[in-house]
């Protein structure tokens, strides 16, 4: 079946954990008919955490592929997690995505993992739409969420809808439905068709003036971006529907505004206006500017290029998921153009090899639907590819393109793993290459001094679903050693060195002298910059290319206790360069004793992983948790109140917060919840122990 690219939306559902995504995804699978049971995260029977790890711990660790039909429109639905240990996941989803309908907690509001997924879906210009679910909760605020939305994400929340009561329904101020500010009608749900059938009246007569004074805000600000809408207001004259959404429309796409709807996806209120919302405010393929990449060409000189969403322009797609499984490998896939064929050879400008295309498939969920063909906008899952990883791109060979990669945050955590028998080595290295090429941030190596395999990740929670993986899925046993944290090394202060190598042997004479300046750089993506200040012509180009490589392979073997440098500038002042003395060899020998000189003569310092917390608990616990958190040498950059709930905003080293998932359940009787991501490095105190 071929989908047209203007009725296809290509769509996540982000959040912070525990806000509703899963749920809410259950409901809209239900409503459009794509599945006819209506599963339960607490049961362990929802369609999109189908696997075992996610059924048994209640929350999403891998994002999953959905489709779906409303109003003739095809939804491809990502589901996402909400644990930060598995960010990766949100982002690799929004590489791909076009738009994101965003999930906030009436009760919690905006949390740590909403900034971070909010921030994640502003660099990839993602338009999306707002969904505050759980308002049927004690302690529900709709307004108070708008206004975090403002004040923490500095977002422009355009609300669409007003609850119809706040806080459980059994309360005479419960909520029981709400207000269509597009239609001004009051819309209530039917809690024995689970939310199926719904019915719409005339607005409470006690909310009749708030209802019109936010749909003159919401005109007011839809006239900023629609000259017809601004003339009807103006002339005080009605607004249809159809015009608001034009309008609507246009503002999401461009960012100008965040639509904002309410309900309780647990209580099926409130979801089929999300569905209605993502057909009509959501951009299709067609909507995003033309994807662009890199003429991977040696002619072209990294010349860019970009690619239409249509069917007529040259194949390309961008791999962002692998999974495996007993029949081999299955890589989900964005097709930006053209059309991607069954049994079509597409070229990996990366491996610089063509990878056949065996079979494309629609995914549902855990469940597959084969096609022959894959048009430009859609996502397919490819099966296949052998050589191919996740932010590859595959093109049509003779025109090829190599599309932005996607990039992933570095590791913070690391543990040494065994397997429980030594004829397992090999299995082990098998194994461990197979969870690497599905998932980015999980890091395995071999410590050249220690003999251990290292592996890394984003935290205690991802290395020990990691583990739990290989030994259901891969049959694979392993003892497990304390987890170490991923340090790194900086140097303080600028410092000069200034070498001359100079070897005569019975064969040959080897001379080259070096003077390298290294100092500190602002924080980038990439650890070390290697330039050089030399005129033309001082050093053929051939040997330039060696020496600054040379530097590179040299700083990238880590600092004086092993770690990985970071922040660290080398630019070369001078050479002394001998024509016929001056080879290879003594060029990477003055480099070595160069840099050398730099870690044992240099004032280096080493520095940790600092995390950013954010711990919720009930007033009654604040004492005894920011006393343990003294005792972490956390330090608290906030409090906030969140309803009844406190809110302590602190940033801790990650060696120190170990166990506290535990901890902080013992310190409040298990009724305070907190989320940690990665912050920053800061210098390590004297005498850390690593």
């Amino acid at each position: 079946m071929t989908r047209s690219i203007d009725s296809i939306r290509n769509i996540g559902i982000i959040a912070h954990i525990d806000a509703g995504k899963t749920t809410t995804t259950e409901r809209i699978l239900y409503y459009t008919g794509a599945s006819y049971r209506m599963g339960n995260v607490d049961d362990g029977t929802t369609q999109t955490d189908f696997d075992p790890e996610e059924a048994q711990r209640g929350i999403t660790i891998y994002s999953a592929a959905v489709t779906c039909e409303w109003n003739n429109r095809t939804i491809n639905i990502i589901d996402t997690p909400g644990h930060v240990d598995f960010t990766a996941e949100v982002e690799r989803s929004l590489r791909v995505l076009d738009g994101a309908v965003v999930i906030f907690s009436a009760v919690e509001g905006v949390e740590a993992q909403s900034e971070t997924v909010w921030r994640q879906a502003d660099r990839y210009s993602v338009p999306r739409i707002c969904f505050i679910n759980k308002m049927d909760r004690i302690g529900a605020g709709y307004s108070r969420v708008i206004d975090a939305m403002k004040s923490r994400l500095r977002a422009r929340p355009l609300p669409l809808q007003i609850p119809i009561g706040e806080g459980p329904a059994t309360n005479d101020n419960g909520f029981f439905g709400i207000i269509d500010l597009l239609t001004m009608q009051a819309m209530y749900w039917d809690d024995e068709s689970r939310g199926s059938e719904f019915r719409t009246e005339d607005i409470p007569e006690h909310l009749m003036d708030d209802a019109q004074l936010m749909r003159a805000e919401l005109l007011d600000a839809l006239s900023d971006v629609d000259e017809d809408v601004m003339t009807l207001h103006m002339e005080e004259q009605e607004v249809s529907r159809e015009l608001l959404l034009k309008a609507l429309r246009a503002g999401v796409i461009a960012g100008e505004f965040h639509p904002v709807l309410c309900g309780s996806s647990l209580d099926y209120i409130g979801v089929q206006p999300v569905l209605d919302a993502i057909t009509e405010l959501l951009p299709s393929p067609l909507d995003r500017p033309p994807v662009t990449g890199v003429d991977p060409s040696p002619k072209a000189g990294g010349k860019e290029i970009s690619r239409q969403s249509a069917s007529s322009d040259p194949v390309c797609a961008l791999v962002f998921k692998i999974q495996s499984d007993s029949h081999g490998d299955l890589y989900f896939a964005r097709v930006y153009s053209g059309v991607l064929k069954s049994n079509s050879r597409l070229l990996n400008p990366r491996t610089k090899k063509k990878e056949l295309i065996t079979q494309l498939w629609h995914i549902q969920s855990d469940s597959r639907e084969k096609v022959e063909q894959v048009e430009a906008g859609d996502i397919c899952g490819i099966v296949g590819p052998k050589e191919t990883g996740t932010g590859d791109t595959l093109c049509d060979p003779q025109k090829a393109i190599v599309l932005e990669k996607i990039k992933f945050p570095e590791t913070v955590i690391s543990m040494a793993i065994e397997p429980e028998s030594s004829s397992d080595r090999k299995k082990l290295v098998q194994v461990l290459d197979k969870l690497q090429r599905q998932d980015p941030t999980f890091v395995a190596r071999t410590d050249e001094e220690t003999g251990q395999t290292i592996v890394s990740g984003m935290g205690e929670l991802h290395l020990e679903v990691v583990q739990h993986r290989m030994e259901r899925d891969f049959n694979m046993k392993v003892r497990v050693h304390k987890p170490r944290v991923s340090y790194r090394e900086k140097l303080k202060t600028a410092m000069n060195s200034r070498v001359e190598f100079s070897v005569t042997t019975p064969a040959a004479t080897l001379f080259f002298g070096l003077e390298v300046v290294a100092d500190q750089k602002p924080p980038s993506e990439e650890p070390v910059l290697v330039t050089h200040k030399l005129k033309p012509g001082v050093l053929p180009e051939p040997l330039l290319k060696v020496l600054l490589e040379s530097l590179y392979d040299a700083a990238a073997g880590g600092g004086k206790l092993g770690f990985p440098l970071m922040d660290l500038s080398l630019t070369v002042v001078k050479v002394d360069y001998r024509e016929e003395e001056s080879t290879d060899t003594a060029i990477r020998s003055a480099v070595s004793q160069a840099f050398n000189k730099f870690l044992n003569q240099g004032d280096m310092v080493l520095m940790e992983p600092i995390m950013s917390l954010e711990v919720v608990t009930p007033e009654e616990f604040l004492g005894n948790i920011q006393s343990d958190l003294n005792t972490r040498r956390a330090l608290i950059v906030d409090s906030d109140r969140r309803g009844d709930l406190c809110v302590l905003k602190a940033e801790a080293p990650l060696i120190a917060m170990f166990g506290y998932s535990t901890k902080v359940r013992s310190l409040s009787q298990g009724r305070a919840s907190y989320s940690m991501e990665p912050c920053r490095y800061s210098e390590a105190p004297p005498g850390s122990t690593v």
